[in-house]
């Protein structure tokens, strides 16, 4: 009877919680606070934050691997044949584990799989939907979907704006690098590439990207760059009023012209078309993006676009947003590592945000003062939160001041753009 009164005490969170899983499950609950309280990206958040508690319940693995159960088993045979396996000796094989390409990973799990050890829920999620490259690709069919490009079509100028944004992510990719002469930090150029694109503030991007690049920095890139879109009516906002002038905030934008039906229904297979010619290794991205919009334009297929605008979508975010919380766990979040990737994300997107108002601010010259340049830090991609809050912005200094379809443009553009900039990496580093 205390034997079994001692294994059961043994097995529980109580004796079993660590420091760090404490940390992380606070973490969880302050991203559900913000979704539920804030209303700040809620339905990502939440499902990030609630991965997150979930991933850090001692002894329950959700969020573990076949051979981190292994591991953590401490079965002296078991331990012996994985080492074997990866030739290395048995005081090592943790370590061994960690620093192992991903084919020594396939063969380690299979391993596992074989001697009994299964992998947690959270894994099988993380394994079906972001190791797969699938989720991004779905979530990118719904945005598709659920986007109207006649902003950009009636005034394609605003790709400028979409472009101009995007130098948040080539400004962090140099500061990821420097940060390699603080002790401390080892990022590769693969994963300075996969950390700045936070600077797009486009989540599915930055998840697409990193699961090819840095897988093992995940996490903590999913987390910074859905934190940083759900904080745009915070972060963007100071930025918009120190480099604009009440002057500039106030101007009211002409209504946009008309957008035929032929229009918006060319409009995906010209950017289509771009892509193929220019960056076929964007192809993934901007080709579910493209169909997408197709499905909404066509007016032939309404069952399938409603299914990509809901059923499908949401589906994909539920598991996205458990898989992104799978990765907060106490031992791959917490390092300084992490730390850096969090304030290289709010610099990037801060950076991102500026470069779009400057070229507003150009745009706004050249125009003869008919473009607000406070729709340049809709340029980024976190679409509508940043159209919503350039409006929002405009509003305060003219009460009669919509900025709102004027600002979808630079917002879709910027959609685009972050995809764009993600094949520009994925082929510059990615075939290194």
């Amino acid at each position: 009877m205390d034997i079994g009164f001692t294994s059961l005490w043994q097995s529980t969170g109580l004796i079993n919680f660590t420091g760090g899983q404490l940390i992380m499950m606070l973490v969880g609950c302050l991203l559900i606070y913000l979704a539920i309280a804030k209303k700040f990206e809620p339905l990502l958040l939440l499902p990030i934050g609630f991965g997150a508690v979930l991933a850090n319940i001692p002894g329950a693995g959700m969020a573990e691997s076949a051979v981190e159960q292994l591991l953590n088993s401490g079965n002296p045979e078991h331990l012996a044949m994985l080492a074997e396996s990866l030739g290395a000796p048995i005081d090592q094989v943790a370590a061994a584990w960690k620093s192992a390409a991903g084919q020594v990973h396939a063969a380690g799990n299979w391993l596992a799989s074989d001697l009994g050890y299964e992998p947690g829920m959270l894994y099988r999620f993380y394994s079906a939907s972001i190791a797969t490259g699938i989720a991004p690709l779905l979530i990118f069919m719904g945005v598709g979907a659920l986007t109207d490009f006649s902003a950009l079509i009636a005034r394609p100028s605003t790709l400028l704006l979409g472009a101009a944004a995007q130098f948040g992510i080539f400004f962090t990719l140099l500061g990821a690098l420097a940060l390699n002469l603080v002790p401390g930090f080892e990022f590769s150029l693969a994963d300075a590439s996969a950390i700045a694109i936070i600077g797009g503030a486009d989540g599915p991007t930055a998840i697409f990207l990193a699961s090819r690049l840095a897988p093992e920095l995940l996490g903590a890139i999913a987390v910074a760059a859905y934190s940083y879109m759900a904080l745009v009516p915070i972060i963007q906002p100071p930025i918009m009023r120190l480099l604009t002038t009440e002057k500039e905030r106030s101007v009211v934008m002409q209504q946009l012209r008309p957008v035929s039906k032929l229009e918006r229904i060319l409009f995906p297979f010209s950017v289509l078309l771009l892509c193929i010619l220019f960056l076929p290794s964007a192809a993934p991205l901007i080709g579910m993006l493209m169909f997408g919009n197709l499905l909404r334009e066509s007016g032939v297929v309404e069952r399938l676009s409603s299914a990509a605008q809901n059923e499908i979508i949401n589906i994909v975010t539920i598991f996205l947003g458990l898989s992104v919380g799978s990765q907060l766990s106490a031992e791959r979040f917490l390092s300084i590592e992490t730390l850096g990737i969090l304030v290289l994300g709010a610099v990037a997107f801060s950076v991102g945000t500026a470069a779009g108002l400057f070229m507003g601010k150009v745009m706004h010259k050249y125009s003869g003062g008919k473009i607000n340049p406070l729709i340049g830090a809709a340029g980024v991609s976190a679409v509508p939160m940043a159209a919503r809050v350039v409006n929002k912005v405009g509003l305060e200094s003219n009460h009669h001041n919509f900025l709102l379809m004027h600002a979808m443009g630079p917002n879709v553009a910027g959609v685009i753009g972050s995809a764009v900039a993600a094949g520009v990496l994925l082929a510059v580093v990615g075939g290194q």
